[in-house]
């Protein structure tokens, strides 16, 4: 069977890690609720501000992820991970301390917002270079199914509960339950055990050793970034994920504008709808286990994008806010929550592939960099669109702009993927 649960499930380190990154993606799903809807609901934030609190989240991926890839190749992730959630906790306990002075506002939830981005690149480049260190190449797109089914089970019930929170509850307890879901990872991480292997060594010491160990970090971001360029298939990945990311991220800017203004859902609606990506994500995430090694890699990965990305074209269309555009709303985001997840996975298993375990962490940077770099300006954009041609018409624009990825893809190596991994694009 291709598909092997019990084997991984009986690994006491695996399931640290895999409750560690339960909890923390439910906390960080509920985050990416909660916090923009503190601004629009209670601090009545415009489209301006609202794409720039995104953006403000988003920049660190670009200003730290190289820095971080290195950093983890050069460390125990297991570290990186419990200090990066127990640092998300102590910024999202800063909203409620906040609240009982009298002190919030946008430019405190600007704040909360870009440490908690540094923080989750911390955090998420940790987690994808820890997999390949517990467990075997063989069992890495089981490994990513099952931690990424779990982050679509946070999607199921992350949003709704962000947005539930926000409506039905104080502000104050919103931002406390979304920093003990942080507190729960850390500790849950925490209880790893097994002797991480670290391919780089340490800093040095003596004289000039501070000189030596950046120019030995340069060097080493320079691997990563040269591997990314070099080798066809994660240049693709690179891109496409980058056309994807920057639509994506107006879109979602967007998105929220529309459902909450346009549309007028009450945020207890707006959670349920985007909570429907979860469990559609959730049946991506199986069938990223066995669908890529019957028909093949290069024809999962094409397909699902068209099929996931074009359906978010349907959303411009709806009108008020009954059930029925609920429904619909809801049937839109599971169709996109499977064929997205399932890319994801696709994604993510053929890149661990191709790299090295030496360098995993600092590829994990690069294509994240490359990816994730525009996302800021992709927010900004989507909040100027907004503004200027109203949600409707700015949330067609940025749909359409999704499907620029697979169009990318099917020119790209990764149309070309037969039914099994890649070998390492070098020798470990």
């Amino acid at each position: 069977m291709p598909f092997r649960l019990p084997a991984l499930s009986r690994d006491r380190d695996f399931r640290s890690l895999w409750a560690g990154q339960s909890a923390s993606q439910l906390g960080a799903q509920a985050a990416q609720v909660t916090l923009p809807l503190v601004a629009v609901v209670a601090l009545h934030a415009g489209a301006g501000q609202l794409g720039a609190l995104r953006a403000v989240q988003q920049a660190p991926i670009l200003l730290f992820s190289l820095f971080v890839g290195a950093w983890v190749d050069r460390r125990r992730s297991r570290t990186m991970m419990v200090l990066a959630d127990a640092g998300r906790a102590v910024a999202l306990a800063v909203i409620p301390v906040c609240c009982l002075l009298g002190v919030l506002g946008v430019p405190v939830l600007f704040v909360v917002a870009f440490l908690v981005g540094v923080l989750s690149v911390c955090f998420d480049v940790a987690y994808q270079a820890s997999l390949v260190r517990l467990v075997p190449r063989d069992q890495l797109a089981q490994g990513n199914s099952l931690l990424e089914g779990s982050r679509s089970a946070a999607q199921i019930g992350g949003p709704a509960l962000g947005g539930a929170m926000v409506s039905l509850l104080s502000v104050p307890v919103a931002a406390a339950a979304n920093a003990c879901f942080f507190v729960l990872s850390s500790l849950s991480v925490r209880r790893i055990s097994r002797n991480e292997p670290v391919p780089l060594s340490g800093a040095g010491s003596g004289p000039g050793s501070e000189g030596r160990s950046a120019v030995r970090m340069w060097r080493q971001i320079h691997e990563g970034l040269r591997l990314v360029v070099s080798d066809g298939s994660l240049r693709a990945v690179g891109i496409c994920s980058a056309l994807f990311q920057f639509s994506f991220a107006g879109l979602m800017t967007v998105y929220l504008l529309f459902l909450s203004r346009t549309l007028q859902l009450p945020g207890t609606a707006v959670g349920l709808a985007l909570a429907a990506v979860g469990p559609g994500a959730l049946a991506g995430s199986l069938l990223a286990a066995w669908l890529p090694g019957r028909i093949g890699y290069g024809l999962v990965l094409v397909s699902a994008a068209v099929l996931g990305d074009g359906v978010l074209l349907c959303v411009p269309a709806l009108h008020g806010s009954g059930a029925a555009t609920l429904t619909l709303l809801m049937a839109v985001n599971f169709v996109f929550g499977v064929f997205g997840q399932l890319v994801d996975v696709t994604v993510m298993a053929v890149r661990q592939a191709v790299t090295p375990v030496r360098i995993q962490g600092r590829v994990v940077a690069t294509v994240n960099v490359v990816g994730m770099g525009l996302t800021p300006l992709g927010s900004l954009l989507g909040g100027f669109l907004a503004a200027g041609w109203g949600p409707r018409t700015a949330l067609l624009v940025t749909a359409a702009g999704l499907l620029l990825s697979p169009l990318f893809m099917v020119f790209s190596p990764l149309a070309r993927l037969g039914r099994k991994l890649p070998a390492a694009a070098v020798p470990d």
